[in-house]
């Protein structure tokens, strides 16, 4: 059984950091790839950064370019999302998400695991 759990959120300062944790069971990294996703009120959701399976390097959405960091502790079964220079526009509630894939995968309905999400609020 696939499980996802993402953990971390708060309230911080913009200009701040957090870093946001997603705790995983039943996949395997090397066959898996790993999307952090955000959804705010009023709008869809929107992907922040992506994983491929072999992490050869992380993706990430325009607006967090250069932020917002991907990483992986395998020994932890645990992918982090590392934000920094938070902005009031980063508030969103996050979720981690899995699919079988090799290769990074930007599209949310081609994501076939969810974990529940963890409230970001940026303050200014």
């Amino acid at each position: 059984d696939v499980q996802l759990q993402a953990f971390g959120g708060g309230l911080v300062q913009a200009g701040g950091s957090l870093r946001l944790s997603c705790a995983t069971s039943g996949i395997t990294f090397d066959e898996y790839a790993i999307g952090w996703f955000r959804q705010s009120p009023g709008k869809g959701r929107e992907g922040v950064a992506f994983r491929s399976s072999d992490e050869v390097s992380g993706r990430y959405a325009d607006p967090v370019k250069g932020r917002f960091t991907i990483s992986t502790d395998y020994a932890k079964s645990t992918v982090f999302l590392q934000m920094n220079f938070l902005k009031p526009e980063d508030t969103a509630i996050y979720y981690c998400a899995a699919v079988k894939s090799p290769f990074a995968v930007r599209g949310d309905n081609l994501y076939q695991h969810w974990g529940q999400g963890t409230q970001v609020t940026v303050s200014s």
